[in-house]
C-alpha cells in the first residue's frame, strides 16, 4: 500500500491549536488510512492509505481535523515517492551537527513553492536557499532565530507553507520507505 507524508502547520505551538497526536493518529485511521504512525509532537505523520491524490488527502485530513476541533490546520501530503524526491533533490550538503538548522519548506503546490522566489532577497551569507519543484532548503548558517529569511517564512510568505528541519525530515523519509516494503 502506498505511503504518504502528513505535515501540520502551525499545531502545538504555543497554547493554541492543540492537537494531541493520538487525536491526530484517530483521525488518519477513521480516514482509512491503515497504518498512521507519528513523531514528535508537531504534526508530523507517515500514514499508508490506499492511492489517492497527495492533495485529495490533505483536503479530507484538513475537513477531518477542523470538525474534530473546531479550527483550521493547514495540512500538507506528500507520497512517499514525492517525499524521495524532495530528499534527493537537497543539494545543500551540511553535516549531521548542521542538520537542525537546515530547514526544508513544504508546500502542497509547485506554484507556492515558486512563489518563495522572493526570500532570496533577505538571505544573508552564509545562508544558502535553493528552490526546487517539490520544496525549498534553506540553511540558517548562524541559526534560525537569528535568520531574516527564516523569520519571513514565518510571515505572509509562508502562509502556503510549513517548514521541518533536516534531521525531522530524515526521519519521516526513513518511516515512508519502511511503510513502502
Amino acid at each position: 500500500m502506498p505511503s504518504y507524508v502528513v505535515l501540520l502547520r502551525g499545531v502545538n505551538v504555543g497554547k493554541a491549536k492543540r492537537v494531541p497526536m493520538a487525536d491526530f493518529k484517530q483521525v488518519l485511521l477513521t480516514l482509512g488510512c491503515t497504518r498512521a504512525i507519528t513523531i514528535l509532537n508537531s504534526g508530523n505523520a507517515v500514514v499508508e492509505h490506499p492511492k489517492i491524490a497527495s492533495a485529495s488527502l490533505a483536503s479530507k485530513i484538513a475537513e477531518a481535523l477542523e470538525a474534530r476541533f473546531g479550527f483550521t490546520v493547514p495540512v500538507i501530503v506528500k507520497s512517499g515517492v514525492e517525499f524521495g524526491e524532495v530528499v534527493s533533490g537537497n543539494e545543500i550538503a551540511v553535516s549531521a551537527a548542521e542538520h537542525p538548522r537546515l530547514l526544508v519548506v513544504f508546500a502542497q503546490s509547485k506554484e507556492s513553492i515558486a512563489s518563495l522566489e522572493s526570500l532570496a532577497s533577505v538571505v544573508a551569507p552564509p545562508e544558502r536557499l535553493q528552490l526546487a519543484g517539490h520544496a525549498a532548503y534553506l540553511h540558517c548558517a548562524a541559526g534560525i532565530l537569528e535568520s531574516k529569511a527564516a523569520n519571513v517564512l514565518l510571515g505572509k510568505l509562508g502562509q502556503a507553507v510549513t517548514t521541518r528541519n533536516w534531521a525531522t525530515v530524515l526521519k519521516l523519509h526513513a518511516l515512508a520507505a519502511q511503510s513502502a516494503v
